[in-house]
Protein backbone atom coordinates (compact mmCIF):
# COMPACT_ATOMS: atom_id res chain seq x y z
CA UNK A 1 0.00 0.00 0.00
CA UNK A 2 1.18 3.30 -0.65
CA UNK A 3 1.66 5.41 2.20
CA UNK A 4 -0.49 8.71 2.51
CA UNK A 5 2.35 11.25 2.52
CA UNK A 6 3.31 10.04 -1.23
CA UNK A 7 0.89 10.28 -3.40
CA UNK A 8 1.93 13.92 -4.17
CA UNK A 9 4.76 12.70 -5.53
CA UNK A 10 3.80 9.87 -7.40
CA UNK A 11 1.49 10.37 -10.86
CA UNK A 12 -0.66 8.26 -12.40
CA UNK A 13 -0.57 7.86 -16.19
CA UNK A 14 -3.08 6.54 -18.63
CA UNK A 15 -2.52 4.45 -21.78
CA UNK A 16 0.15 5.31 -24.16
CA UNK A 17 -1.69 4.75 -26.92
CA UNK A 18 -4.48 7.70 -25.92
CA UNK A 19 -2.67 10.40 -23.40
CA UNK A 20 1.24 10.44 -23.70
CA UNK A 21 3.00 10.96 -20.28
CA UNK A 22 4.76 14.04 -19.77
CA UNK A 23 7.37 15.13 -21.98
CA UNK A 24 5.91 12.57 -24.21
CA UNK A 25 7.12 9.68 -22.31
CA UNK A 26 4.17 6.71 -23.31
CA UNK A 27 4.10 3.94 -20.94
CA UNK A 28 1.35 1.16 -20.01
CA UNK A 29 -0.99 2.34 -16.84
CA UNK A 30 -0.92 -1.55 -16.02
CA UNK A 31 3.00 -1.54 -15.55
CA UNK A 32 4.58 -0.82 -11.92
CA UNK A 33 5.85 2.14 -13.78
CA UNK A 34 2.84 3.91 -13.51
CA UNK A 35 3.16 4.34 -9.75
CA UNK A 36 6.85 6.13 -8.98
CA UNK A 37 8.54 9.41 -8.28
CA UNK A 38 8.00 12.28 -10.62
CA UNK A 39 11.64 12.64 -11.29
CA UNK A 40 12.21 8.94 -12.26
CA UNK A 41 11.94 8.00 -15.71
CA UNK A 42 9.85 5.05 -16.57
CA UNK A 43 13.12 3.10 -18.04
CA UNK A 44 14.74 3.11 -15.39
CA UNK A 45 12.07 0.97 -13.14
CA UNK A 46 12.75 -2.27 -14.51
CA UNK A 47 12.20 -6.02 -12.56
CA UNK A 48 14.15 -8.69 -11.97
CA UNK A 49 13.43 -10.59 -15.32
CA UNK A 50 14.27 -7.51 -17.58
CA UNK A 51 17.32 -7.51 -19.60
CA UNK A 52 19.12 -3.92 -18.80
CA UNK A 53 22.45 -2.09 -20.37
CA UNK A 54 24.50 -1.71 -17.36
CA UNK A 55 24.80 2.00 -16.47
CA UNK A 56 27.03 3.72 -13.86
CA UNK A 57 25.67 4.89 -10.93
CA UNK A 58 27.32 8.11 -11.32
CA UNK A 59 25.42 8.30 -14.86
CA UNK A 60 21.79 6.99 -13.00
CA UNK A 61 22.35 10.05 -10.17
CA UNK A 62 23.15 12.80 -12.93
CA UNK A 63 20.36 11.67 -15.18
CA UNK A 64 17.50 11.46 -12.10
CA UNK A 65 18.90 15.02 -10.67
CA UNK A 66 18.49 17.11 -14.73
CA UNK A 67 15.15 15.82 -14.70
CA UNK A 68 14.33 16.27 -11.08
CA UNK A 69 14.95 20.02 -11.89
CA UNK A 70 13.39 20.14 -15.52
CA UNK A 71 10.00 18.98 -13.66
CA UNK A 72 10.55 21.78 -11.25
CA UNK A 73 11.07 24.54 -13.92
CA UNK A 74 10.31 24.53 -17.57
CA UNK A 75 13.62 24.85 -19.67
CA UNK A 76 12.75 28.45 -20.86
CA UNK A 77 14.07 29.48 -17.08
CA UNK A 78 17.16 31.34 -17.28
CA UNK A 79 18.06 30.03 -13.50
CA UNK A 80 17.93 26.38 -14.49
CA UNK A 81 19.80 25.72 -18.04
CA UNK A 82 22.46 28.55 -17.54
CA UNK A 83 25.15 26.51 -16.47
CA UNK A 84 24.27 23.30 -15.48
CA UNK A 85 27.78 22.41 -14.00
CA UNK A 86 27.40 25.79 -12.16
CA UNK A 87 23.67 25.05 -10.99
CA UNK A 88 24.70 21.74 -9.72
CA UNK A 89 27.08 22.86 -7.92
CA UNK A 90 25.47 25.92 -5.86
CA UNK A 91 22.17 22.83 -5.66
CA UNK A 92 24.36 21.27 -2.92
CA UNK A 93 25.35 23.95 -0.32
CA UNK A 94 23.75 24.70 2.56
CA UNK A 95 23.97 28.62 3.07
CA UNK A 96 21.05 28.31 6.08
CA UNK A 97 23.73 28.85 9.21
CA UNK A 98 26.43 31.01 7.14
CA UNK A 99 27.35 34.11 9.09
CA UNK A 100 28.86 37.16 6.74
CA UNK A 101 32.47 35.57 7.22
CA UNK A 102 31.25 32.00 5.42
CA UNK A 103 30.05 33.98 2.96
CA UNK A 104 33.55 35.97 2.33
CA UNK A 105 35.25 32.77 2.77
CA UNK A 106 33.04 31.01 0.16
CA UNK A 107 34.50 33.65 -2.73
CA UNK A 108 37.86 34.82 -1.21
CA UNK A 109 38.80 31.05 0.99
CA UNK A 110 40.32 31.40 4.45
CA UNK A 111 41.84 35.09 4.03
CA UNK A 112 38.28 36.16 3.31
CA UNK A 113 36.57 34.26 6.37
CA UNK A 114 39.38 35.53 8.70
CA UNK A 115 39.76 39.32 7.55
CA UNK A 116 36.13 39.54 7.17
CA UNK A 117 36.17 38.66 10.75
CA UNK A 118 38.63 40.62 11.86
CA UNK A 119 36.86 43.65 10.63
CA UNK A 120 33.44 42.73 12.01
CA UNK A 121 34.82 42.42 15.63
CA UNK A 122 36.73 45.60 15.38
CA UNK A 123 33.09 47.21 14.67
CA UNK A 124 31.89 45.09 17.41
CA UNK A 125 34.05 46.07 19.67
CA UNK A 126 34.27 49.59 18.40
CA UNK A 127 30.26 50.37 19.14
CA UNK A 128 30.59 48.15 22.80
CA UNK A 129 33.80 50.97 23.54
CA UNK A 130 31.29 53.74 22.79
CA UNK A 131 28.52 52.12 24.85
CA UNK A 132 30.61 52.40 27.40
CA UNK A 133 32.00 55.87 27.50
CA UNK A 134 28.19 56.72 26.84
CA UNK A 135 26.96 54.34 29.81
CA UNK A 136 29.48 56.54 32.00
CA UNK A 137 28.76 59.46 31.66
CA UNK A 138 24.83 58.97 31.69
CA UNK A 139 25.83 56.99 35.11
CA UNK A 140 28.00 59.90 35.82
CA UNK A 141 25.38 62.83 35.00
CA UNK A 142 22.57 60.80 36.91
CA UNK A 143 24.31 60.06 40.50
CA UNK A 144 26.02 64.02 40.04
CA UNK A 145 21.68 65.31 39.61
CA UNK A 146 20.87 63.04 42.32
CA UNK A 147 23.56 64.83 44.75
CA UNK A 148 22.96 68.02 43.44
CA UNK A 149 19.14 67.63 44.25
CA UNK A 150 19.68 66.44 47.66
CA UNK A 151 22.18 69.16 48.59
CA UNK A 152 20.45 71.96 46.73
CA UNK A 153 23.89 72.64 44.82
CA UNK A 154 23.51 75.11 41.02
CA UNK A 155 26.63 73.50 39.31
CA UNK A 156 26.40 75.68 36.37
CA UNK A 157 27.01 78.92 37.67
CA UNK A 158 30.36 78.64 36.73
CA UNK A 159 29.79 77.62 32.95
CA UNK A 160 28.74 79.54 30.38
CA UNK A 161 25.19 79.02 29.55
CA UNK A 162 21.68 81.10 28.27
CA UNK A 163 19.79 82.68 31.09
CA UNK A 164 16.54 81.72 30.06
CA UNK A 165 13.69 79.26 31.00
CA UNK A 166 15.50 76.52 28.96
CA UNK A 167 19.00 76.79 29.57
CA UNK A 168 21.74 75.82 27.66
CA UNK A 169 25.19 75.43 28.77
CA UNK A 170 28.84 74.93 27.15
CA UNK A 171 31.11 72.54 29.39
CA UNK A 172 34.02 73.51 26.85
CA UNK A 173 33.89 77.50 26.84
CA UNK A 174 37.09 78.48 26.65
CA UNK A 175 38.88 75.40 27.10
CA UNK A 176 38.49 74.12 23.72
CA UNK A 177 38.13 70.16 24.64
CA UNK A 178 35.91 68.38 26.51
CA UNK A 179 34.51 69.18 29.90
CA UNK A 180 36.88 68.34 32.96
CA UNK A 181 35.63 65.26 34.51
CA UNK A 182 35.38 67.33 38.02
CA UNK A 183 32.73 69.81 37.23
CA UNK A 184 32.10 71.29 41.07
CA UNK A 185 35.96 73.01 41.75
CA UNK A 186 34.37 75.86 43.01
CA UNK A 187 32.67 74.01 46.02
CA UNK A 188 36.06 72.64 46.94
CA UNK A 189 35.55 73.85 50.87
CA UNK A 190 32.70 71.59 50.91
CA UNK A 191 34.40 67.93 52.55
CA UNK A 192 31.08 66.33 51.41
CA UNK A 193 31.75 67.68 47.66
CA UNK A 194 34.92 66.65 47.63
CA UNK A 195 34.81 63.18 48.82
CA UNK A 196 31.60 62.77 46.19
CA UNK A 197 33.93 64.23 43.32
CA UNK A 198 36.48 61.87 44.83
CA UNK A 199 33.97 58.76 44.12
CA UNK A 200 32.04 60.33 41.55
CA UNK A 201 34.43 60.92 38.79
CA UNK A 202 33.71 60.50 35.38
CA UNK A 203 36.56 59.05 34.14
CA UNK A 204 38.34 58.00 36.70
CA UNK A 205 35.65 55.92 38.96
CA UNK A 206 32.42 55.72 37.26
CA UNK A 207 33.49 53.16 34.30
CA UNK A 208 34.98 50.63 36.72
CA UNK A 209 31.56 50.89 38.26
CA UNK A 210 29.35 49.59 35.16
CA UNK A 211 32.46 46.30 35.50
CA UNK A 212 29.94 44.99 38.29
CA UNK A 213 26.82 45.64 36.52
CA UNK A 214 27.62 44.39 33.17
CA UNK A 215 30.12 42.23 33.60
CA UNK A 216 28.36 38.79 34.80
CA UNK A 217 25.92 39.91 31.80
CA UNK A 218 27.73 39.41 29.27
CA UNK A 219 28.23 35.54 30.36
CA UNK A 220 24.67 34.39 30.15
CA UNK A 221 24.80 31.67 27.66
CA UNK A 222 21.68 32.76 25.62
CA UNK A 223 20.91 36.48 24.89
CA UNK A 224 16.92 36.17 24.92
CA UNK A 225 16.30 37.37 28.01
CA UNK A 226 17.69 40.93 27.06
CA UNK A 227 16.14 40.56 23.58
CA UNK A 228 13.05 41.40 25.52
CA UNK A 229 13.31 44.85 26.17
CA UNK A 230 14.71 45.99 22.95
CA UNK A 231 10.95 48.27 22.86
CA UNK A 232 13.15 49.80 25.02
CA UNK A 233 15.31 51.21 22.10
CA UNK A 234 11.77 52.13 20.07
CA UNK A 235 10.80 54.21 23.42
CA UNK A 236 14.41 56.15 23.89
CA UNK A 237 14.35 57.23 20.48
CA UNK A 238 10.58 58.76 20.58
CA UNK A 239 11.44 60.07 24.24
CA UNK A 240 14.44 61.65 22.30
CA UNK A 241 12.38 62.82 19.14
CA UNK A 242 9.96 64.21 21.92
CA UNK A 243 12.82 66.20 23.98
CA UNK A 244 14.33 67.52 21.02
CA UNK A 245 11.31 68.92 19.56
CA UNK A 246 10.43 70.43 22.78
CA UNK A 247 13.56 72.56 23.45
CA UNK A 248 13.83 73.14 19.81
CA UNK A 249 9.97 74.83 20.05
CA UNK A 250 11.60 76.95 23.22
CA UNK A 251 14.77 77.98 22.06
CA UNK A 252 13.68 78.55 17.92
CA UNK A 253 15.78 78.76 15.14
CA UNK A 254 19.10 80.35 15.13
CA UNK A 255 20.69 80.01 12.23
CA UNK A 256 22.81 82.25 9.23
CA UNK A 257 24.74 81.08 6.52
CA UNK A 258 28.50 81.82 5.66
CA UNK A 259 29.40 78.96 3.11
CA UNK A 260 33.53 79.31 3.69
CA UNK A 261 34.17 81.38 6.67
CA UNK A 262 33.34 81.36 10.27
CA UNK A 263 32.31 84.05 12.71
CA UNK A 264 31.85 84.20 16.13
CA UNK A 265 29.07 82.39 16.70
CA UNK A 266 28.48 80.23 13.85
CA UNK A 267 30.41 77.79 11.60
CA UNK A 268 30.51 77.54 7.85
CA UNK A 269 28.46 75.45 6.03
CA UNK A 270 31.38 73.99 4.22
CA UNK A 271 34.16 72.38 6.18
CA UNK A 272 37.50 70.24 5.21
CA UNK A 273 36.27 68.19 8.31
CA UNK A 274 33.60 66.67 6.47
CA UNK A 275 35.20 62.85 5.85
CA UNK A 276 35.36 63.15 9.95
CA UNK A 277 30.91 62.84 9.23
CA UNK A 278 31.48 60.25 6.38
CA UNK A 279 33.31 57.96 9.08
CA UNK A 280 30.76 58.45 11.47
CA UNK A 281 27.96 57.85 9.30
CA UNK A 282 30.03 54.72 8.28
CA UNK A 283 29.37 52.51 11.63
CA UNK A 284 26.11 54.98 12.30
CA UNK A 285 24.88 52.33 9.40
CA UNK A 286 26.90 49.62 9.99
CA UNK A 287 25.01 46.34 9.95
CA UNK A 288 26.37 44.58 7.22
CA UNK A 289 28.15 41.70 9.50
CA UNK A 290 25.32 40.96 11.41
CA UNK A 291 22.16 41.19 8.93
CA UNK A 292 22.23 37.77 7.86
CA UNK A 293 22.03 36.59 12.09
CA UNK A 294 19.76 39.09 12.86
CA UNK A 295 17.03 38.38 9.83
CA UNK A 296 17.84 34.47 9.18
CA UNK A 297 15.06 33.69 11.97
CA UNK A 298 12.20 35.71 10.38
CA UNK A 299 9.52 34.22 9.30
CA UNK A 300 8.47 35.52 6.22
CA UNK A 301 12.17 35.90 4.64
CA UNK A 302 10.59 37.39 1.97
CA UNK A 303 10.12 39.99 3.13
CA UNK A 304 13.55 40.80 4.55
CA UNK A 305 14.73 43.07 1.70
CA UNK A 306 11.42 45.43 2.29
CA UNK A 307 11.77 45.40 5.87
CA UNK A 308 15.05 46.19 5.76
CA UNK A 309 14.65 49.29 3.72
CA UNK A 310 12.44 50.46 5.99
CA UNK A 311 14.76 50.19 9.26
CA UNK A 312 17.23 51.95 7.20
CA UNK A 313 14.71 54.53 6.26
CA UNK A 314 13.53 55.25 9.34
CA UNK A 315 17.20 55.68 10.72
CA UNK A 316 18.05 58.20 8.15
CA UNK A 317 15.03 60.22 9.46
CA UNK A 318 15.82 59.91 12.73
CA UNK A 319 19.55 60.57 12.81
CA UNK A 320 18.28 64.05 10.32
CA UNK A 321 15.58 65.03 12.68
CA UNK A 322 17.40 65.08 15.61
CA UNK A 323 20.56 66.56 14.00
CA UNK A 324 19.06 69.11 12.08
CA UNK A 325 17.01 70.44 14.79
CA UNK A 326 20.01 70.32 17.94
CA UNK A 327 22.10 72.27 15.43
CA UNK A 328 19.15 74.66 14.24
CA UNK A 329 17.39 75.62 17.60
CA UNK A 330 21.25 75.83 19.72
CA UNK A 331 20.90 79.69 20.42
CA UNK A 332 23.38 81.62 18.82
CA UNK A 333 23.88 84.16 19.90
CA UNK A 334 24.81 84.19 22.91
CA UNK A 335 26.94 80.51 22.45
CA UNK A 336 28.88 79.67 19.37
CA UNK A 337 27.46 76.34 17.48
CA UNK A 338 30.95 75.09 18.17
CA UNK A 339 29.85 74.58 21.82
CA UNK A 340 27.97 71.87 20.70
CA UNK A 341 28.66 68.24 22.42
CA UNK A 342 29.30 65.32 20.71
CA UNK A 343 26.78 64.12 23.07
CA UNK A 344 23.90 67.15 22.49
CA UNK A 345 22.71 65.95 26.31
CA UNK A 346 26.13 67.40 27.83
CA UNK A 347 24.85 70.71 26.31
CA UNK A 348 21.71 70.53 29.09
CA UNK A 349 22.78 71.00 32.98
CA UNK A 350 22.70 68.22 35.08
CA UNK A 351 19.47 69.83 36.52
CA UNK A 352 17.43 69.38 33.56
CA UNK A 353 14.68 67.26 34.29
CA UNK A 354 13.67 66.26 30.81
CA UNK A 355 17.67 65.55 30.20
CA UNK A 356 17.67 63.52 33.18
CA UNK A 357 14.96 61.29 32.34
CA UNK A 358 16.31 60.96 29.14
CA UNK A 359 19.98 59.85 30.44
CA UNK A 360 17.50 57.20 32.68
CA UNK A 361 16.08 55.69 29.49
CA UNK A 362 19.51 55.13 27.62
CA UNK A 363 21.21 54.07 30.41
CA UNK A 364 18.81 51.50 30.33
CA UNK A 365 18.46 50.44 27.01
CA UNK A 366 22.27 50.30 26.80
CA UNK A 367 22.65 48.03 29.62
CA UNK A 368 20.18 45.62 27.89
CA UNK A 369 21.66 46.08 24.04
CA UNK A 370 25.60 45.73 24.99
CA UNK A 371 24.98 42.64 26.26
CA UNK A 372 23.63 41.50 23.05
CA UNK A 373 26.70 42.85 20.95
CA UNK A 374 28.53 41.06 23.39
CA UNK A 375 26.61 38.11 22.57
CA UNK A 376 27.29 38.86 18.63
CA UNK A 377 30.82 39.01 19.26
CA UNK A 378 31.49 35.65 21.09
CA UNK A 379 29.29 33.87 18.43
CA UNK A 380 31.55 35.19 15.49
CA UNK A 381 35.00 34.68 17.26
CA UNK A 382 34.25 31.44 19.46
CA UNK A 383 32.23 30.05 16.97
CA UNK A 384 34.59 30.33 14.30
CA UNK A 385 37.78 29.85 15.90
CA UNK A 386 35.80 26.43 18.23
CA UNK A 387 33.14 25.88 16.33
CA UNK A 388 30.90 26.33 19.70
CA UNK A 389 29.47 29.61 20.72
CA UNK A 390 29.97 28.58 24.11
CA UNK A 391 32.71 26.51 24.71
CA UNK A 392 33.03 26.88 28.40
CA UNK A 393 32.79 29.38 31.29
CA UNK A 394 36.41 30.10 30.90
CA UNK A 395 36.45 30.78 27.29
CA UNK A 396 34.01 33.44 27.54
CA UNK A 397 35.20 34.70 30.53
CA UNK A 398 38.26 35.97 29.16
CA UNK A 399 36.93 37.36 25.86
CA UNK A 400 34.52 39.41 28.01
CA UNK A 401 37.35 40.40 30.22
CA UNK A 402 39.06 41.84 27.23
CA UNK A 403 35.75 44.23 25.97
CA UNK A 404 35.09 45.15 29.03
CA UNK A 405 39.15 46.18 29.54
CA UNK A 406 38.76 47.80 26.26
CA UNK A 407 35.99 49.93 26.82
CA UNK A 408 37.26 51.03 30.44
CA UNK A 409 40.62 51.97 29.03
CA UNK A 410 38.64 54.04 26.60
CA UNK A 411 36.37 55.34 28.78
CA UNK A 412 39.36 56.47 31.12
CA UNK A 413 41.77 58.18 28.39
CA UNK A 414 40.12 58.94 25.54
CA UNK A 415 36.28 59.30 25.99
CA UNK A 416 35.78 61.30 22.78
CA UNK A 417 33.36 59.13 21.01
CA UNK A 418 32.84 60.54 18.08
CA UNK A 419 36.89 59.82 17.28
CA UNK A 420 35.91 56.13 17.91
CA UNK A 421 33.16 56.08 15.81
CA UNK A 422 34.61 57.69 12.85
CA UNK A 423 38.08 55.58 13.12
CA UNK A 424 36.39 51.83 13.84
CA UNK A 425 33.64 52.96 10.92
CA UNK A 426 36.19 53.53 8.24
CA UNK A 427 37.83 50.70 9.10
CA UNK A 428 35.46 48.21 9.21
CA UNK A 429 33.69 49.79 6.69
CA UNK A 430 36.00 49.72 4.48
CA UNK A 431 35.64 46.26 4.16
CA UNK A 432 32.31 45.39 4.80
CA UNK A 433 30.19 47.98 3.34
CA UNK A 434 32.78 48.82 0.09
CA UNK A 435 35.53 46.54 -0.73
CA UNK A 436 33.55 42.62 -0.07
CA UNK A 437 30.22 43.58 -1.23
CA UNK A 438 31.45 44.94 -4.79
CA UNK A 439 33.94 42.11 -4.98
CA UNK A 440 31.55 39.68 -4.40
CA UNK A 441 29.18 41.28 -6.70
CA UNK A 442 31.34 41.17 -9.66
CA UNK A 443 32.52 37.55 -9.02
CA UNK A 444 29.23 36.88 -8.91
CA UNK A 445 28.17 39.01 -12.26
CA UNK A 446 31.51 37.66 -13.71
CA UNK A 447 30.34 34.14 -12.75
CA UNK A 448 27.17 34.59 -14.51
CA UNK A 449 28.66 36.34 -17.90
CA UNK A 450 26.76 39.11 -16.95
CA UNK A 451 29.32 41.65 -15.69
CA UNK A 452 29.92 44.69 -17.74
CA UNK A 453 32.29 47.50 -17.88
CA UNK A 454 29.93 49.95 -16.80
CA UNK A 455 29.23 48.05 -13.14
CA UNK A 456 32.89 47.08 -13.74
CA UNK A 457 34.18 50.77 -13.00
CA UNK A 458 31.28 52.08 -10.73
CA UNK A 459 32.22 49.26 -8.36
CA UNK A 460 36.24 50.00 -8.32
CA UNK A 461 35.14 53.20 -7.76
CA UNK A 462 33.36 52.55 -4.79
CA UNK A 463 36.46 50.35 -3.72
CA UNK A 464 38.23 53.38 -3.86
CA UNK A 465 35.66 55.87 -1.88
CA UNK A 466 36.16 53.67 1.01
CA UNK A 467 39.95 53.83 1.36
CA UNK A 468 39.92 57.75 0.64
CA UNK A 469 37.35 57.78 3.63
CA UNK A 470 39.87 55.52 5.90
CA UNK A 471 42.96 57.64 4.80
CA UNK A 472 41.02 61.28 6.03
CA UNK A 473 40.22 59.80 9.47
CA UNK A 474 44.32 60.77 10.32
CA UNK A 475 44.38 64.27 8.44
CA UNK A 476 41.41 65.34 10.83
Amino acid sequence: MTNVDDRHHLISEADHEVNPGPMNIQFDSSDLRSKRPFYIEPTNIVSVNDVIQRVSDHASAMNKRIHYYSRLSTPADKALVRRKALLIIQSSLDTTTWEYPDVCRHYFGSFGQWSSLLCSLVSLIGAMIVYWVLMSNFLFNTGKFIFNFIHHINDTDTILRTNNSSPVICPSAGSGSHPDNDSMIFYTNDTGVQQFEKWWNRSKTVPFYLIGLLLPLLNFKSPSFFSKFNILGTVSVLYLIFIVTLKAIRLGFHLEFHWFVPTEFFVPEIRFQFPQLTGVLTLAFFIHNCIITLLKNNKNQENNVRDLCIAYMLVTLTYLYIGVLVFASFPSPPLSKDCIEQNFLDNFPSSDILSFIARIFLLFQMMTVYPLLGYLARVQLLGHIFGDIYPSIFHVLILNIIIVGAGVIMAAFYPNIGGIIRYSGAACGLAFVFIYPSLIYIISLHQEERLTWPKLILHIFIIILGLANLIAQFFM
